[in-house]
């Protein structure tokens, strides 16, 4: 199983908040693929706290780091398009994101599930 860890997933694990830091080994352990992108990478850096810098660096070390390719641009794209033809506005960071799980084939794994109404996207059930 392939997950990609939205930034949420990743604040709560840097916050030691449910119970985020022990899920995210144990789905190691059981041989899951935790992966990031470079955009969560760059939101995580833009709220980062005093003193977060070293847990920040440890926690993004063990990760995969997936980018933006042009495909997964151009579905983005398409992504916010087609929902706001259906009068829903979608972030583009989010799109983004969603279009990034969607290329290599990742399940997203987030706290903001509202914000991924895309069918073509497969989003992880958390244990807790």
């Amino acid at each position: 199983m392939k997950l990609l860890l939205d930034t949420s997933v990743l604040i709560d694990v840097l916050r030691k908040r449910k119970g985020r830091g022990k899920e995210l080994t144990e789905l190691a352990q059981a041989g899951y693929m935790l992966s990031t992108t470079v955009l969560n990478i760059a939101e995580l850096y833009s709220g980062m706290r005093p003193g977060e810098e070293v847990r920040t660096e440890a926690l993004l070390s063990g990760l995969q780091w997936l980018d933006l390719t042009a495909t997964a641009a151009r579905l983005a794209g398409k992504l916010k398009w087609d929902w706001s033809q259906k009068g829903r506005t979608l972030a583009l960071a989010d799109t983004i994101v969603a279009a990034i799980a969607i290329e290599n084939q990742f399940q997203l794994f987030t706290d903001n599930r509202r914000d991924f109404p895309m069918t073509e996207l497969s989003l992880y059930t958390p244990r807790v």
